[in-house]
């Protein structure tokens, strides 16, 4: 499975933005497991941040104008916010950059980590590091629908629930582009689900 992984994503060319607006950029860290049933390690944002409190995320955030690359920015963030030391990360490739609702260009990092890891949440930022089987998202197990509108066009984006967590917005449509790269999984978003319910 892993070995299909490193495969796909290494091979995968992301969509490109088409925009000629200059956006503030940013990077998080898609971190899967090596094990046998790899797993995505997800956030939980603390409440009180002005931007995404008490939302599920991966590790990132916004580039500061010392970071080489992108890459960097990812592995720093997940460094501050959970403890994840960068030697530990094999980062793989990006999936295709999306921007915010705030207006912020955000390009997502593939990367495996080891299976065990001491995760250090950041108490002023990170309120719970939890794992979630990739094979849970397989099956499209999507909660309800939401609808968003961007650039003049509708996208139908899946939220889940794992446990108390749930998963949507731009965190959601990253796994979704995983796991269709990952699993041929069709998972579409251009139009609504059928015998979903669509949440604006």
């Amino acid at each position: 499975m892993l070995d299909e992984l490193l495969r796909r994503v290494s091979e995968y060319q992301p969509r490109l933005m088409k925009t000629d607006e200059r956006f503030p950029e940013a990077a998080v860290l898609m971190p899967i497991t090596r094990s046998e049933e790899p797993e995505l390690v997800l956030t939980l944002r603390a409440s009180g941040l002005s931007t995404h409190g008490g939302e599920v995320a991966f590790p990132g955030g916004r580039r500061d104008p010392e970071d080489p690359d992108l890459v960097f920015t990812a592995l720093r963030e997940a460094q501050e916010e959970i403890g994840l030391a960068p030697g530990l990360v094999e980062i793989i490739g990006p999936l295709s950059c999306l921007v915010s609702r705030h207006g912020i260009k955000v390009t997502p990092y593939v990367g495996l980590v080891p299976d065990f890891v001491d995760y250090q949440a950041n108490d002023a930022e990170i309120a719970a590091v939890f794992n979630v089987p990739l094979s849970f998202f397989r099956q499209d197990p999507r909660e309800t629908t939401h609808r968003i509108d961007y650039q003049g066009r509708s996208w139908y984006v899946p939220s889940y629930r794992w446990g108390e967590y749930q998963i949507w917005g731009l965190t959601a449509i990253m796994i979704v582009e995983l796991i269709n790269l990952l699993y041929d999984a069709d998972i579409r978003m251009e139009q609504p689900p059928e015998m979903h319910h669509i949440v604006k």
